[in-house]
Formats: C-alpha cells, sequence, structure tokens
C-alpha cells in the first residue's frame, strides 16, 4: 500500500522554525522525485520545493528561498523541509507529493496535477 505521511506542522510565532517530514512507503521512494506544496484557504495549491531522486537538483518558490530547506535520506525513506523564518504568509496546509514520471535526476516538475503519490497534509500555522 503506497502511502506518504505528512508530519511536523503546528502553530508558531512570526520568525519561528518548524521541520516537516514526508515518509513514504509502498513505492520504491529511492526512484521518486518528492515535492512539498502548501495550500492556503480560497488559494491554488503552490509548489514550495523541490528535490529529485539523486538530489542533483534542488529547488524552491522565490517565496520561501534563503528560508526554507529542503533535504532527503533515501535509507529511511524520508524527505524534511526545515523552515526557518517563519511569516504569516507561510500559513497553509503542506503536503509532500512524488512523482516519477516527469521528473529525473536534474530536471522536475513544479506543476502539482503531475504529481501520483499526495501525503494527507499538515497544517502549519504562523501567528504575528
Amino acid at each position: 500500500q503506497v502511502q506518504l505521511v505528512d508530519s511536523g506542522g503546528g502553530v508558531v510565532q512570526d520568525g519561528g522554525s518548524l521541520r516537516l517530514s514526508c515518509a513514504a512507503s509502498g513505492f520504491p521512494f529511492e526512484m521518486y522525485m518528492i515535492g512539498w506544496f502548501r495550500q492556503a484557504p480560497g488559494k491554488e495549491r503552490e509548489f514550495v520545493a523541490g528535490i529529485t531522486w539523486s538530489s542533483d537538483s534542488i529547488g524552491y518558490a522565490d517565496s520561501v528561498k534563503g528560508r526554507f530547506d529542503i533535504s532527503r535520506d533515501n535509507a529511511k525513506n524520508t524527505v524534511y523541509l526545515q523552515m526557518n523564518d517563519l511569516k504569516p504568509e507561510d500559513s497553509a496546509v503542506y503536503y509532500c507529493a512524488a512523482d516519477h514520471k516527469y521528473s529525473g535526476r536534474y530536471h522536475y516538475t513544479k506543476d502539482h496535477r503531475k504529481y501520483e503519490y499526495w501525503g494527507q497534509g499538515t497544517q502549519v500555522t504562523v501567528s504575528s
């Protein structure tokens, strides 16, 4: 059974930090691109960060560059999103997602519609 389990969300103050985790099972995780997306109420789901299966390509949305850091541990089937200097506009439900078809060692897609597997989401709330 394919599973992506997001965790690590919570409530923090402006300027605080959180680390999200995405634990995978049921598919060959080491062959999949993993992306983090977020969705705030009334807004479309947006790409936040992504890392290819080999970690050779990593990318971030402009809004989080320099504050967020994505990494993966293929031995543990887990991807992490370290979020620092959080702002109220970062508040959203965060989802991890996995893609194999549209990504490779050096490229990936930011289009959420192309991702095959999804986590259940974890809420991040940043208070001002």
